[in-house]
């Protein structure tokens, strides 16, 4: 887009952002007062209407009312948390400089690659480009979002996607149910009523987390002597920092997002094949409430738990495949075949002293994830866990950084074998003659750490 035009959509941007701000001022008002806050819909679309038109720039009443509706949103679910015995649920409070501006099906108009977003009363129309066709017919886009991530702008599409249809006897049989474990190694492991597993390899995606943090410390400790002070104003090489370390922020996003979406879009693609009607997927939240360390708790914050099942339950959803959360508590440490608490392993083997079964730990709960109730039934195993023999790898992130063919962590440096390869030996001496190698002192003397 031209500079112009990247003007103005920063501009409903920064509009979307003051009409947010309003609402805050307005409840923080009526708190002082004592009164009830100001959070439904209907409530807050009048206090706009009485407001009058121009009030926030070239945002029209269409852009404003969608933020509106976020705020409510935003504070019901709060509200709902709350009430449920989350006491670490915070109301919306905190003011944005950008928001997200909405427009539904009818305020905006679509030709091509070219898109019409609709302006207040008064302004010139903006039309902005694209930089890739639409994915989605023109009749199926429901709404439109404007947004920035990483100093980039972004119009997310909404559209009315149709439930696959399939052959008659080829499409999902609901009466074949597979049990889906997630994880960070393996994101999604699952397992079949036919013996038969499926296991999605995250190492990509790990891996570009833990090079993404050692970047960003790296870069923090090179420009901590020329960060400003507070108070101070920023140069304007502070200013291209901070530009920089946003671009890659939104990068890293975007890369762990996409991989995201190959990991999910590969089990419900593996499950069309072996025509699997419902997925059960462990639902794992009950970890996050354990102080397991601060390393610990990072890595389950990268976990994503709540993406990996919502763009699951996405795909599957128009594939025509039911997914139902169960209880995953003790799926890990529960021998498939005696049925007893075993110790849980650190590796990903899993062998029962009681039995002598062993087994890939992941595939394991998978399968006894298959034979839970969902809606909170009984944890113990009601029917034999079928646990896979043939398994089937899937990798994601092929277009991570560095990601190649090897199944270990791409982008870490191999790690030597178990040993030390010891100092360096003098070359043979070639036949009838004496050796080239320097002489020297024993090759067995000590030798300082770094020194050959």
């Amino acid at each position: 887009m031209t500079v112009g035009q990247r003007r103005r959509c920063f501009g409903l941007l920064r509009s979307a952002g003051d009409v947010w701000a309003c609402v805050l001022e307005i409840n923080a008002w009526r708190r002082r007062r004592d009164d009830t806050p100001l959070t439904g819909y209907q409530e807050l679309c009048r206090e706009l209407s009485g407001s009058g038109p121009g009030t926030f720039g070239e945002l029209d009443s269409t852009g404003a009312r969608s933020v509106l509706r976020r705020f409510s949103d935003a504070w019901f679910a709060a509200a709902k948390r709350r009430k449920d015995g989350d006491l670490s649920a915070r109301f919306p409070r905190r003011r944005r400089g950008l928001v997200p501006v909405r427009w539904y099906h009818g305020t905006f108009s679509i030709e091509g690659r070219r898109v019409r977003i609709p302006m207040a009363q008064g302004a010139r129309p903006l039309w902005v480009r694209l930089a890739r066709k639409m994915p989605y017919p023109v009749e199926q886009v429901r709404s439109v979002t404007l947004l920035c991530e990483g100093s980039r702008l972004f119009l997310d599409v909404t559209a009315e996607v149709p439930v696959t249809t399939y052959p008659p006897g080829e499409g999902p049989d609901p009466a074949r149910v597979a049990g889906v474990d997630l994880g960070i190694i393996h994101p999604y492991a699952v397992a079949s009523p036919d013996g038969e597993g499926l296991l999605v390899s995250g190492r990509a995606i790990r891996a570009e987390h833990r090079m993404h943090l050692a970047d960003t410390k790296a870069r923090r400790r090179a420009v901590s002597r020329r960060a400003p002070t507070p108070g101070q104003r920023g140069s304007r090489r502070w200013r291209k920092y901070r530009r920089r370390a946003r671009l890659v922020e939104g990068r890293h996003k975007r890369r762990v997002r996409q991989a995201q979406h190959e990991a999910a879009a590969a089990v419900v693609s593996w499950a069309v094949q072996q025509r699997i009607g419902v997925l059960k997927v462990g639902n794992p939240r009950g970890v996050l409430d354990i102080d397991a360390g601060r390393r610990h708790n990072l890595r389950l914050r990268q976990w994503q738990i709540g993406r990996l099942m919502q763009v699951l339950e996405d795909k599957a959803t128009l594939a025509g495949i039911t997914v139902d959360p169960v209880n995953e508590r003790g799926t890990s440490s529960t021998c498939p075949a005696c049925r007893r608490r075993v110790p849980k392993p650190r590796g990903r083997t899993l062998t029962c002293p009681h039995c002598q079964f062993s087994g890939h730990r992941d595939l394991v709960a998978a399968a006894i994830i298959a034979t839970r109730t969902p809606g909170g039934g009984p944890t113990t195993p009601t029917a034999p866990a079928v646990v896979p023999e043939v398994v089937t790898h899937r990798r994601a992130g092929r277009h991570l950084p560095g990601a190649g063919q090897s199944r270990r962590d791409p982008r870490r440096p191999h790690r030597a074998a178990s040993g030390s390869v010891g100092p360096r030996r003098p070359a043979p001496p070639p036949s009838g003659g004496e050796s080239l190698a320097q002489r020297r002192g024993s090759t067995t003397a000590h030798r300082k750490p770094g020194k050959r």
